[in-house]
Order: structure tokens, then sequence, then C-alpha cells
């Protein structure tokens, strides 16, 4: 069966959108492949006529940091994330969540955009930028042919369990970008997976905290909990909870728990786990992930 016709190796934004353009919906953006090649070859996705390969443009592959940001191309790898200085030091969360998609060879090919517009509540690079509060930046063509850029809150993309805000047969998410660390600030994230040939998450958590600056309090919470209901999950009750509380008051983090417990929308899945259970998983990811994101923030 002959999953695509032709294929292009873009080497700018403005050549993949052209592409797109030319086939008029009948063109589909691919990077590392690693979920549109299994959902063709599945037939979850009609088959397009064309391929857009970005995996070589080069403003879509570079993780850098420009004034009180930081900034990852959509088309970076995991292997990527992992090995960046830059992002160890302001984005710990994110490096720590892309080191367990797949294995190696996966990480080496899939990207964190392709992560993104896949559009599942559990995708742990996903879970990581919202914690983050990051931003999205996604292109497109007017009717003149001028490339429109905007920059969109990672969490406007999501409509539902695989069904993502931007239409892949004619906009291109070009990159993501999240303010720098700041004194006092640290992130962590962990997750609990079934081992089933790849590494399928039962439930992952992300943390970012800010702290006061004699490192006692929660100044800022950001908290991502995937799956937890049908998009990546922000807890945000339980944020409000903890911000202005003691980090070592244990009813503080008890009450942050039943807050998130009440707000996510967790179900029973028969290939990962029963509600109860992931419930149970709440609890101990977020007495895991929390601290450990304190431990940073003060510099431990």
């Amino acid at each position: 069966m002959t999953l695509w016709h032709d294929y292009y190796l873009a080497q700018s934004v403005a050549d993949a959108l052209h592409a797109l353009r030319a086939h008029d919906g009948q063109a589909r953006v691919i990077a590392g492949g690693t979920d549109l090649l299994l959902d063709l070859e599945e037939g979850d996705v009609p088959p397009p006529v064309a391929l857009v390969d970005v995996s070589r443009i080069e403003e879509m592959t570079a993780i850098y940091r420009q004034g009180d940001h930081i900034y990852v191309g959509a088309a970076a790898t995991h292997a990527q994330i992992v090995g960046s200085d830059l992002l160890r030091e302001h984005a710990t969360c994110l490096v720590e969540s892309c080191g367990v998609i797949g294995g190696p060879q996966v990480r080496n090919v899939a990207t964190i955009g392709g992560n993104v517009a896949h559009a599942l509540p559990a995708a742990d690079g996903t879970v990581s930028l919202v914690a983050l509060e990051a931003e999205a930046q996604v292109a497109r063509l007017d009717e003149e042919g001028h490339i429109q850029r905007s920059w969109l809150p990672i969490l406007h993309l999501f409509l539902g369990p695989g069904r993502s805000a931007v239409d892949p047969t004619r906009e291109l998410i070009t990159a993501f970008r999240f303010p720098a660390r700041m004194p006092h600030e640290g992130s962590a994230f962990d997750r609990i997976m079934r081992p089933q040939g790849v590494a399928l998450p039962i439930l992952g958590l992300a943390a970012r905290v800010r702290l006061t600056p004699d490192g006692q309090r929660f100044a800022h919470v950001s908290l991502c909990i995937g799956p937890a209901g049908p998009v990546p999950f922000r807890a945000r009750e339980a944020e409000r909870t903890l911000e202005g509380q003691p980090v070592q008051a244990e009813e503080a983090l008890d009450a942050a728990i039943e807050s998130a417990l009440q707000e996510a929308r967790l179900r029973t899945s028969k290939y990962r786990a029963t509600k109860a259970y992931r419930e149970e998983m709440v609890r101990v990811l977020m007495r895991r992930v929390i601290p450990r994101a304190v431990d940073r923030a003060q510099g431990a």
C-alpha cells in the first residue's frame, strides 16, 4: 500500500508552507515521523498526496536564549533537548520528560513539535511545556502568500484527545518559548509507566515552582498532570492552594493533592491503569515531584 506519493525536504518555513498550500490540504507535515507513520500504517490518517519534511529547517531545530525567554524549535529532537546544557539549567522538567520518551532510537528522531501536534493529554514533553507556561508559535500563509506568525498559550493548541487546533495540512508549529529560570525557581518531572514494548505513561506530572527570596514559601506554582482529562491538565486549584504556604508544610501539600484530585478528570484505561490507581499515583507523584522542584529552587 502506498502511504504517500511525493516527499519534500523543506529548507525554510516559507518553503514548507508553500509546499502545503500547493497541495491544497492533501499534504502533511512530517519531522521524525514516529507518530505520523504509525497512524498512516494503521489507517488512522488518510494517506496524503505528499509529505513535507521540516527536520532540516535551521530555525526549527535551534535551542537558544533571547532576552528573558528560552526558545526551542519545534523540530528539535528529544535527544537534542536531553543534551542541552541551557535546558538543563532553565527547564529541568522538560529534559527529564523528554529523556523517558521511547528508547534512544526514537529520541534521536522524534521531535518536541510532533509530541505537541499529536495532541495526546499524556504526552511527556507536552506536560512539561504546560508546567513551564510555554507558548507555541504557529505559522501560516495569508491570502497573498505572506507568512503570518502568532504566539499562542500552549493549551490553546488542544481540542481533545488526538485533536489539535493546528491544521497539519496548512499550518506549522515552528517553535516554543517560555520564561527563563528566575532566582529561587526550579522544576521537575516524573511519571509512572507500564513497559509494553514501548513505555506507556500511566500518569506523568511536571512542576515548576518559584519560592520567596528566603526560600521558605511558595511564591508561584505551575503543575501539569497527564492524562487527567481530554487535554493536558493544568492543576490550577492545587497551584493556588500551595501559593503563599511554607514549603515544608505537609498539610499544605495534602490540601493541594486533594484539590488536584477533585479537579482532575481521571479515568480507567484497560491498557494502562484504573481510575483508582491513577488517583493514588497523583498522590505519589505530587509528593515526589514538588519537593524535588523545591530542592532545586533552593539550590540543593
